[in-house]
């Protein structure tokens, strides 16, 4: 593995003056999946701590995890941490974008987290019921009312993420956050360079493919021989070359989950290094195959 000599590197935001750490942390399933879980209460907000702590200053979470728990446990790991460090980024469920709920869930977020302001808040998934229009008019009353710095979207198409960004009038979106790793490339069709054209950063979820990345190099199928001939020439792990993969393009960072740490330093350790084109390219070739 790579040594951890360097804090993990930071890229733009969008087209602000923001640095966000390139790989920082998801919290799905932390503090549990659809309803609270505190068994492992300790466990998590350690981790949170830990990622911090290597420079994954980026910690994303949600209303849905965990039905406000992630958030919680996110609020109190962050406490010891000066706040201008940080990069804290959460979302808003489908069923709660009527405006003056997106505005009810931004205050609950907020008050779980234990702050006065979210750096990224995103609309989580798009509704067929509720007005894009409607969504995104509270999302901007946020915005001026400084209880979020920027402005987000998840889980958008190219069509809707124009749509939504026509609705903004004093700000735009600065990032579409999607899932995006050596298995599920379909947004580099048109969604990936659209948004490398117009300024707006790729936040990559599941960067390893909830496990299937891993899954390869123990099948040895093409792309995990390939993942392991990688590792071995740069001295990091199979792991490490999938996630540096995804950070390839100069406008995505990404937030892979971990909670050992362990896995927590591997991830910390795919950034401060670059693929070069070659490898970069065989990795491309042997994942479509």
């Amino acid at each position: 593995m790579m040594p951890r000599n360097v804090p993990v590197l930071k890229r733009g935001l969008g087209k602000t003056s923001e640095r966000v750490a390139e790989i920082g942390l998801g919290t799905w399933m932390m503090g549990g999946g659809s309803k609270p879980d505190h068994s492992k209460d300790k466990e998590c907000i350690e981790a949170i701590k830990y990622a911090i702590e290597l420079g994954m200053t980026h910690i994303d979470t949600a209303e849905m995890y965990g039905s406000g728990h992630a958030e919680e446990l996110v609020g109190e790991a962050i406490k010891e941490f000066p706040r201008d460090e940080l990069f804290i980024a959460s979302k808003v469920w489908p069923t709660n974008l009527r405006y003056d709920q997106v505005l009810r869930s931004c205050d609950s977020s907020l008050r779980r987290l234990g702050l006065k302001s979210i750096d990224l808040y995103m609309i989580h998934w798009p509704s067929n019921e509720v007005p894009l229009r409607e969504s995104m008019r509270a999302l901007e009353k946020l915005y001026k009312d400084g209880k979020i710095r920027y402005i987000g979207v998840s889980n958008f198409s190219v069509e809707l993420l124009e749509e939504a960004r026509s609705c903004l009038s004093v700000t735009d979106v600065v990032a579409n956050q999607v899932e995006y790793n050596l298995l599920s490339r379909s947004i580099e069709v048109d969604l990936l360079p659209h948004c490398r054209r117009e300024g707006i950063t790729i936040t990559a979820y599941s960067p390893l493919a909830q496990g299937k990345i891993s899954s390869e190099v123990e099948r040895g199928t093409k792309l995990g021989r390939e993942l392991v001939r990688v590792a071995r020439k740069h001295g990091v792990t199979p792991v490490q070359v999938a996630l540096n993969w995804v950070l390839y393009r100069e406008n995505v960072i990404t937030i892979p989950k971990a909670v050992s740490k362990k896995h927590l330093e591997e991830d910390a350790g795919a950034s401060g290094w670059r693929l070069d084109e070659q490898d970069y390219r065989a990795l491309c070739d042997a994942s479509a195959s």
